[in-house]
């Protein structure tokens, strides 16, 4: 009968102190009800201290409740703290905070940076470093140090951005070669990502577009050491069965040159639209370097060998990926990017 009467004491101090506090509109309610059940001298924690005056045999069972309830209603009390906090900032502000939170929409890396990580990610696994430089570059070393004077004919192919008469907006990442070889003696194996520009605009050319080019210089280095740097990139940037052909080619600072094709990934050489029915994409530009390009540097010609390569980071992701015009890239549309 005794045990009886002490679980009546608790159960009564729960139930008037639930009862309370969800009548309570007040914060400053709230918190008196927390320091009149749950303070020093609150009837909870007054009932846990009068525990050990039980008989030994109710001691337990009266702890385990009156403990269970202390946890119950400091459950509570906090509860309706933040219910009344949150009516009131919603009353001030003309928010429900009871809605449900809008889902935060998640970008993805960009179509261009991935294929660029990829493509120095494979370069880089094959011992070459990656070389910068400027954007805005001297005639100097965008034309004149690669074989192409004033005049020459080849410059006509870079449609220039000219900021003055010596001053261009870079129209390869080849400079970056140049001035990496003023500063380094062979042997050299860079690669030159960046930004380029020409004044060249429709489906297949934009204004700003970004370049890969590599470098490789040193004793002996021959057209097969080129083939075979190129085979093993084609294979891992697609994959195995990707053949690849080299097409003679005319480029003013690499001799012999050659444009470098991989087998349509479309149609596996069957002839499609894409690769205008003959089985093959040209990807990229590449050849030994010229020694007038050397002798402009510095480099022993008699010694010193090397070839040098280049590829349109757009081209290569469209194909990737399947993409059909270059313009998508840059139209900042959201159904676009996140298939990526």
């Amino acid at each position: 009968m005794a045990g009886q009467i002490v679980e009546q004491q608790i159960e009564k101090i729960y139930q008037e102190a639930l009862s309370q506090v969800q009548t309570s509109s007040q914060v400053d309610q709230v918190q008196s009800l927390m320091v009149q059940y749950l303070g020093r001298k609150g009837m909870v924690t007054q009932f846990l201290r009068n525990v050990s005056r039980l008989p030994a045999e109710q001691r337990p069972q009266a702890g385990k409740r009156a403990n269970d309830v202390k946890k119950v209603l400091e459950e509570a009390f906090q509860k309706r703290l933040q219910e009344i906090e949150g009516s009131q900032i919603a009353e001030d502000t003309g928010i429900d905070v009871s809605l449900p939170g809008r889902a935060t929409f998640r970008g993805s890396v960009h179509p261009i940076t991935q294929i660029t990580r990829r493509i120095s990610d494979i370069f880089s696994r094959m011992g070459f470093d990656i070389a910068e430089g400027p954007e805005v570059e001297l005639d100097h070393y965008n034309f004149e140090c690669l074989n192409i004077p004033k005049n020459h004919p080849a410059r006509d192919m870079q449609d220039t951005f000219y900021v003055s008469e010596s001053i261009v907006l870079r129209t390869h990442t080849s400079p970056i070669q140049v001035r990496y070889m003023e500063k380094h003696a062979p042997p050299i194996h860079i690669i030159a990502p960046g930004k380029v520009y020409r004044c060249d605009s429709d489906i297949t050319h934009t204004p700003m577009f970004h370049q890969v080019e590599g470098l490789v210089v040193g004793d002996g280095i021959t057209f097969g050491d080129l083939k075979g740097i190129l085979t093993a990139f084609v294979h891992q940037m697609f994959d195995t069965q990707t053949s690849l052909r080299f097409r003679p080619s005319f480029f003013p600072f690499t001799e012999p040159s050659a444009e470098v094709d991989i087998l349509c990934v479309m149609c596996r050489g069957k002839g499609c639209r894409v690769c205008k029915q003959t089985g093959w994409l040209e990807v990229l530009g590449s050849g030994m370097v010229h020694p007038a390009v050397f002798e402009n540097v510095g480099y022993d010609t008699s010694r010193y060998s090397g070839f040098a390569f280049g590829m349109g980071v757009e081209r290569i992701a469209m194909l990737k990926f399947g993409i059909d015009d270059i313009r998508k890239y840059y139209e900042n549309d959201i159904r676009f990017l996140k298939q990526f």
